[in-house]
């Protein structure tokens, strides 16, 4: 299933984009155009690498092509309280009865003194799922998506999830995303 989404960073270039998901992957137009010739026209893609003398890694036997996240998933929801007490529902999405995402919330979330840990939360269940959907579906595991997961869960400027994502932009391989970040 391919849907559009905001411009946020493609998965493949690192480029600030509009974004298209494919495989558990957001594309650029030019990501994608490539990672649909590997799919549709492999043959050419070898042709090209012999002819300049470049290698494609190969795949490992048994690797599974990633599956979709589909929109609508089966949950369980699970309510638990922490140590001081607070009501918290922890929903697990599956797949197949594989865990595929998580979510927490508490009806306590306007609560200033919550507002921190539910940041905290936000990330570690964003990552967490990440995760889950790299070992349950398969989906590749790249700096740009944590680092997107952290923006996202991300409520205010230099909480944890911000101070993270930029200490983590410092790691990124592409020259031209080092270039724009330090113009900021």
């Amino acid at each position: 299933m391919k849907k559009a989404v905001d411009m946020e960073l493609c998965d493949g270039c690192g480029n600030k984009d509009i974004l298209t998901e494919k495989d558990g992957n957001e594309f650029c137009q030019h990501c994608l155009e490539m990672v649909e010739m590997l799919a549709n026209r492999p043959e050419l893609i070898k042709q090209l690498c012999k002819l300049t003398g470049r290698e494609i890694e190969k795949s490992k036997p048994g690797k599974n092509k990633p599956k979709d996240l589909p929109d609508v998933l089966d949950a369980v929801r699970y309510r638990t309280k922490d140590r001081e007490q607070n009501t918290w529902y922890v929903s697990v999405s599956e797949m197949e009865g594989d865990p595929v995402e998580i979510f927490a919330s508490t009806a306590f979330d306007r609560d200033q003194h919550l507002q921190s840990r539910i940041s905290n939360l936000t990330t570690i269940t964003r990552l967490v799922s990440l995760i889950l959907r790299h070992i349950f579906l398969g989906e590749v595991l790249t700096l740009e998506k944590t680092m997107k997961q952290l923006h996202r869960s991300s409520r205010q400027k230099n909480d944890l999830p911000d101070m993270l994502s930029s200490v983590l932009s410092n790691y990124r391989k592409n020259e031209d995303i080092n270039h724009d970040r330090a113009g900021k």
